[in-house]
């Protein structure tokens, strides 16, 4: 049995998710320009660092994107009481 492809839906927050994914395609380019260019270790490592915070916090964006909109849209209304567990929830998600 085949997996349906889930609803295509555009949020608000995906341009912030593309912004991010740009910056880190721009630092992956820069690193890699860096290694051919035989830079210091610290300096790509630095780089590297980039490349990984700004994907990062591409996957923070959309993994809290995901609990405010797709998980409501799944479970229908959440009760107030609910939400404030569900907040928590994703609180949590920095830490992925």
């Amino acid at each position: 049995m085949k997996n349906e492809p889930h609803e295509k839906i555009h949020h608000h927050r995906h341009p912030e998710i593309i912004t991010r994914l740009k910056r880190a395609e721009g630092h992956l380019r820069s690193t890699i320009e860096m290694v051919v260019n035989v830079r210091s270790c610290l300096e790509i490592a630095q780089q590297l660092q980039a490349v990984e915070n700004a994907i990062a916090n591409a996957r923070k964006i959309l993994i809290q994107e995901h609990i405010d909109h797709c998980l409501e849209e799944a479970a229908g209304h959440i009760p107030t009481d609910a939400r404030e567990l569900l907040k928590e929830f994703k609180a949590v998600t920095k830490f992925l």
